[in-house]
């Protein structure tokens, strides 16, 4: 059978090579240096993360290490957290909670100058603005929303709407689907745990290596027999009698899935495009095969 057995069981290389870690990105370095870090104090050919962080951000940066790269599409698109400092050109104005209260829902956004992708004005979700301290003309606020909101836009726009001015303070992103600022490791963490791990401490690891599977734990998720897992392997969709259970979802949606053996191992990452309960035809089509052949 095709498969890397159950999560939990797996050995400190078996992680090294299909693993994450929930990283406390520092000041300073980009998102790619600090993997580069990963890899050599890990000795891995392959990491990568999942949403990049600016060089002078900090906080959650989970590491996908070896064919846990395969899982990448499933992190960038969750949902973030931050905390930011918002620092007013002028004393806080009455009515302030109100207008923070505006920027909930759906905004429109252009992506700044500096950014990566095209400047094409755009809508992204706000869940959450909370403020959460004060301090004269500096304001702490917690924030909930979509994947790619430019928080130093929401800012500018904040402080456009007050009509104080405003830009972005320091910013830490404190949680990205599924992981979150519980249970950061910070590279000294790694270092030492690799330093303790080469000296013969075989238990070194395991607070620093996770299963890969963790990364994908907020996915719906189709459970295939075994015999479907080896197909998958070699390329094929998952069809109705391979299929063991299956979330209760739209196939005119699509949704995203994992798809996993009875013990938990990942097979492929797939949309939902037919009935299960169907006695034939495709359930789930690939996008990414996490298994070798």
């Amino acid at each position: 059978m095709t498969g890397r057995g159950p999560p939990a069981s797996r050995s400190t290389d078996d992680r090294r090579t299909f693993g994450v870690i929930n990283l406390d990105k520092p000041p300073g370095p980009s998102s790619h240096q600090v993997v580069s870090w990963v890899k050599d104090l890990l000795d891995i050919d392959r990491a990568g993360h999942a949403g990049t962080l600016d060089p002078k951000v900090t906080g959650c940066l989970p590491v996908l290490l070896g064919d846990a790269t395969r899982l990448a599409q499933a992190l960038v698109r969750g949902r973030k957290q931050y905390v930011a400092v918002l620092e007013l050109h002028d004393d806080l104005p009455a009515g302030f909670e109100a207008t923070l209260a505006a920027f909930e829902g759906e905004l429109y956004q252009k992506p700044p100058r500096k950014s990566a992708v095209t400047r094409r004005l755009r809508t992204r979700t706000v869940y959450a603005l909370e403020p959460l301290e004060t301090s004269n003309r500096s304001v702490l606020l917690r924030i909930d929303c979509e994947r790619g909101t430019y928080i130093r836009k929401l800012c500018h726009d904040i402080g456009l709407a007050l009509g104080t001015g405003a830009h972005m303070g320091e910013l830490r992103r404190t949680a990205t689907t599924p992981f979150d600022d519980r249970d950061l490791v910070t590279l000294y963490d790694v270092a030492d745990a690799v330093a303790y791990a080469d000296a013969g401490d075989p238990t070194a690891l395991d607070g620093i290596l996770h299963p890969a599977e963790r990364a994908i734990q907020h996915l719906p998720t189709v459970t295939i027999a075994p015999s479907a897992a080896d197909a998958v392997a070699d390329g094929a969709p998952v069809y109705a009698p391979g299929v063991i259970d299956a979330p209760a979802v739209d196939p005119a949606d699509e949704p995203l899935v994992c798809c996993q053996t009875p013990d938990g191992a990942a097979v492929c990452l797939g949309r939902v495009v037919g009935d299960p309960a169907s006695s034939t035809g495709e359930v789930v089509s690939l996008e990414r095969v996490v298994i070798d052949p």
